[in-house]
């Protein structure tokens, strides 16, 4: 039977139901009040674990075993080994060995590394994924094959969806390159080392049943401890939990691109006219060649003109350490960490903090940090007239990336994306987005190698920036500017079939994904 469509306060036809459960559509931004209590896991009692603290088992298998795996089930990972991780791809074979089925995988994200999970959707050991996608994973759903339908939430989403009791994790297995039999756990030493595990927080404290895979089982205690080992109900020692080289990266770079050190210098240059760099401001950007630039741009400004930050929210690397290791902010508030460098500050300098998608996204709480920071530089496929943007799918359809912090992020005080007009031939600013991922009401600049669109809606930002010297023009100008150059796009190719939700940060459902022709 075909799922009932609605149309939701973006104009967008979504469905109302996924996998059987009802959904809502959304309805506006902040105009969702969700109601009743948090989930809470089972009681345990302090009987059922051994008085010497040791939780180990022998195998991932017999962990899942003594955690009561059965059909149908959910089972969350994490992604903080990014494309370097290698324990989603034990536990699947472990449940496929033991011949479970229908399994709802729940990653926070999904990477290339895991292609080799397909296999496992074939065979219906994995029913769905719900979790953020990036390759090939996204390129087999969207092509219609998986059983069920996906759905994709933000850091924060994720932390809200299980903390309302919307999914409901069975089993989480938690990838730790520190622990001790007990379950303390850190991301900070050992050979996998990925500086934070923020983004299995939820899992730790809201699953039934929590596993702790290590590759570096120290004696109790583990210190610093990110998970608490009072959550969690068995340890167990692995060879390896990920490729060093694909988790965290020695040479983060920045972009050599003549067009993206524009984009970058111009972003920088338009915060400093806007007056968004001055003493005590703070920024976000993520870890792309364009906003490393960005982020080297803001420091040059800073030097010369003697400011300093009061806190920079990351994905930490590199040229954030330095920033904090040169005084020219006073805190790195860390969700993810993205190199060497990053891993050794966030170990040795206390200003240099951990933080979740709890106290960073969660917007089913009493306040976040993300609408305390003054400038997030972010990226996008696709942007449309109306500055409505989608980071998800690409001008074809394919479902090809995972949305990560970046919903979250559009509450920051000015919200700037610095995009090419035209990437691989095709406009980047179209008449209206494959896929809706953040309203243009959250969107604030626009800043391309050919001008800067200001969202009408600012016009502080505009009267700020007017006499800068700037190349301002009109969001329409920009579009018709890159049609000029590469013509006006085909639309992409889709059926009616819906493969994926895509989920704002209140649980409510802003798009869904349509399965493509092939």
């Amino acid at each position: 039977m075909a799922n009932r469509m609605v149309k939701n306060a973006a104009g967008r036809d979504v469905v109302t139901e996924i996998n059987g459960q009802p959904a809502v559509p959304f309805k506006g931004v902040g105009k969702y009040k969700p109601e009743g209590r948090k989930h809470a896991p089972r009681i345990s009692s302090c009987a059922d674990y051994p008085d010497d603290g040791d939780k180990r088992v022998k195998t991932i298998k017999e962990a899942l075993v003594k955690a009561g795996i059965k059909d149908g089930m959910t089972i969350s990972t994490h992604h903080h080994f990014r494309n370097g991780d290698l324990l989603a791809n034990m536990v699947f074979d472990a449940v496929n060995e033991l011949g479970i089925k229908n399994i709802r995988w729940f990653p926070s994200a999904s990477f290339p590394c895991h292609a080799h999970l397909i296999q496992y959707l074939d065979n219906g050991t994995i029913h769905h994924i719900e979790g953020s996608m990036n390759g090939p994973l996204g390129q087999y759903v969207s092509e219609g094959k998986m059983r069920g339908m996906a759905v994709l939430r933000s850091h924060g989403g994720r932390y809200q969806a299980v903390q309302d009791g919307e999914v409901q994790i069975d089993i989480a297995v938690i990838g730790a390159p520190k622990a001790d039999p007990f379950g303390n756990a850190n991301g900070l030493e050992g050979d996998s080392a990925c500086g934070l595990l923020g983004f299995a927080l939820a899992d730790s404290q809201y699953a039934d049943k929590v596993i702790i895979v290590t590759d570096n089982m120290v004696p109790f205690p583990c210190i610093p401890w990110q998970i608490q080992g009072n959550y969690v109900d068995y340890t167990v020692e692995v060879d390896k939990l990920g490729l060093p080289e694909e988790i965290v990266s020695g040479t983060t770079r920045i972009t050599k691109s003549p067009d993206r050190l524009m984009l970058a210098e111009m972003t920088a240059k338009f915060c400093y006219e806007a007056g968004i760099i001055r003493d005590g401001f703070s920024f976000q950007s993520g870890a792309g060649g364009t906003s490393l630039a960005v982020g080297e741009f803001f420091k040059d400004i800073m030097k010369q003109k003697g400011i300093r930050a009061r806190f920079v929210r990351g994905g930490s690397n590199k040229y954030l350490v330095s920033m904090l290791e040169e005084d020219l902010v006073d805190y790195i508030l860390d969700g993810q960490t993205f190199d060497l460098e990053g891993v050794r500050s966030m170990r040795e300098n206390p200003r240099h903090l951990w933080t979740s998608p709890f106290t960073s996204y969660n917007y089913h709480g009493k306040g976040n940090f993300a609408p305390l920071v003054d400038v997030a530089i972010l990226g996008a496929t696709e942007v449309d007239l109306n500055f409505n943007a989608n980071v998800v799918t690409h001008s074809d359809g394919y479902l090809l990336h995972g949305i990560g912090g970046w919903q979250n992020c559009l509450f920051s005080k000015t919200v700037i994306l610095p995009l090419p007009l035209v990437r691989d031939r095709v406009p980047v600013i179209i008449d209206e987005v494959t896929t809706l991922c953040g309203p243009g009401e959250l969107i604030d600049v626009i800043v391309t190698e050919r001008g800067i669109a200001v969202n009408p809606l600012r016009k502080d930002l505009l009267s700020m920036v007017k006499n800068s010297g700037l190349p301002l023009k009109s969001i329409k100008e920009l579009k018709e500017e890159a049609e000029r150059i590469c013509g006006k796009p085909e639309k992409a190719q889709i059926e009616d079939k819906v493969i994926a939700a895509i989920k704002w940060v209140d649980g409510t459902i802003i798009d869904v994904v349509r399965k493509v022709k092939t």
